[in-house]
């Protein structure tokens, strides 16, 4: 079980803080406003009204050793900056905070915040990717440059085995795991010898131009 302080209860800090929550872990989830509090306060371990802006209110919280704390505040960039930097003056060890664009997300990057969330962006260009091939069933960013994707096997690799279609040498693009739904299950780094089917699902690491190139075929 580990301790977490949630700043912020719009949608994104509400469904953060209840989650973790039912996950087991011990979550303080605060916010300014007293209606997002009441709405919270039986779906998480403790719930306060508290203005993360005020760097007195942060440090007689008491949350210098939580596990981590997350920023969620989005609507207003300065109170965002703020509560990062009273939490990193409290002595908070690890921060983790939400982005609504881009300058915010390199202002957060200034002040050391290794772990940013973007959700709205991230959210957009999942779907524009969606929309544009319709065998991506879902797409993910992970390192810079690098992608993970869910994809419908492509037709033409249907009844062949992964050695015949040789992904990793000809695009670049590590087969991490296959959704079988005919039987349901999922195979973990699958063997060579595996013979796609087309009610199969690839899930696929690689760099984003290895994976355009696969999306294509």
């Amino acid at each position: 079980m580990k301790q977490f302080l949630v700043v912020g209860l719009g949608n994104f800090g509400y469904y953060l803080a209840t989650h973790l929550y039912q996950k087991g872990h011990e979550v303080m989830a605060i916010d300014k406003n007293p209606t997002l509090v009441q709405n919270i306060k039986d779906h998480v371990t403790r719930a306060v009204v508290a203005d993360a802006t005020d760097a007195g209110v942060i440090e007689e919280l008491g949350v210098k050793d939580v596990d981590t704390a997350v920023v969620g505040i989005g609507s207003v960039l300065g109170d965002s900056i703020l509560a990062v930097l009273n939490l990193q003056e409290t002595g908070v060890r690890n921060i983790v905070a939400k982005a609504i664009s881009d300058p915010h997300k390199k202002i957060l990057e200034k002040l050391g915040i290794q772990e940013i969330s973007f959700p709205e962006k991230d959210n957009a260009v999942s779907m524009a990717e969606r929309l544009d091939n319709p065998n991506l069933i879902d797409y993910l960013p992970f390192l810079e440059g690098y992608r993970i994707i869910e994809l419908a096997v492509p037709q033409k690799f249907i009844g062949k085995n992964l050695k015949q279609i040789n992904i990793t040498n000809r695009y670049g693009v590590q087969i991490v795991a296959i959704k079988e739904l005919v039987p349901e299950r999922v195979r973990f780094i699958p063997g060579a010898d595996f013979i796609l089917k087309d009610s199969d699902i690839l899930i696929l690491l690689g760099t984003e131009s290895g994976l355009e190139k696969l999306k294509k075929i």
